[in-house]
């Protein structure tokens, strides 16, 4: 099995671990992935056949062209997502705005909002919780829908609100807490307790 000091040691592999992590549908070639990345096809190469040794890449040939993606079926697989989220894109887009947008105890964001699956309307995609600065947090939303070219279902309330509905067993919260998420800002354990 492979391990973490096997998949991010090099900056060419960091850059090709975010471009497979956050478009995990998608196919790359070599040259493709060198104009993407600027970086040179030699450590192209090398980088991609160490992905795939360690099992996170399969390839493909077609035509005269041999395409790379990502195996969703890597033991690894949702961990370095969510690295990879949080350290870029939507999840580093909230991390750093943070102090922009109050007191913040908990962020998390839909698991198949972050991987591009099919959401259905009435989930919500980006949960804060905390003292929120309403304005600005609109703010955010409205860039991260346009970065992401999707509208985004979101909701705030404050602890005390959570922790009510939580305790009552509110629908909405239990639905919620339900789906499966990624934690921005907080702790999950003491998210859930």
């Amino acid at each position: 099995m492979a391990k973490l000091s096997d998949l991010i040691i090099s900056k060419v592999r960091v850059k090709l671990l975010k471009i497979f992590l956050s478009q995990t549908k998608e196919m790359y070639y070599v040259r493709q992935l060198t104009r993407i990345t600027k970086e040179e096809i030699n450590a192209i190469r090398r980088e991609l056949d160490h992905l795939q040794k360690a099992g996170l890449l399969t390839s493909e040939k077609r035509g005269n062209r041999l395409y790379y993606s990502v195996k969703t079926n890597f033991t690894l697989y949702p961990e370095l997502t969510n690295l990879v989220i949080k350290s870029s894109g939507l999840g580093r887009l909230i991390i750093k705005n943070r102090s922009k947008l109050g007191f913040i105890k908990f962020a998390f964001v839909s698991q198949k909002l972050v991987r591009g699956l099919k959401r259905e309307s009435e989930e919500v995609d980006l949960m804060i919780i905390g003292k929120t600065i309403m304005p600005q947090v609109s703010l955010l939303v409205k860039q991260i829908e346009k970065s992401l070219n999707t509208e985004i279902n979101y909701s705030c309330m404050t602890e005390e609100e959570f922790s009510y509905r939580k305790s009552h067993k509110d629908p909405f919260i239990v639905k919620v807490l339900l789906q499966s998420r990624l934690t921005l800002i907080g702790d999950e354990i003491q998210l859930l307790s």
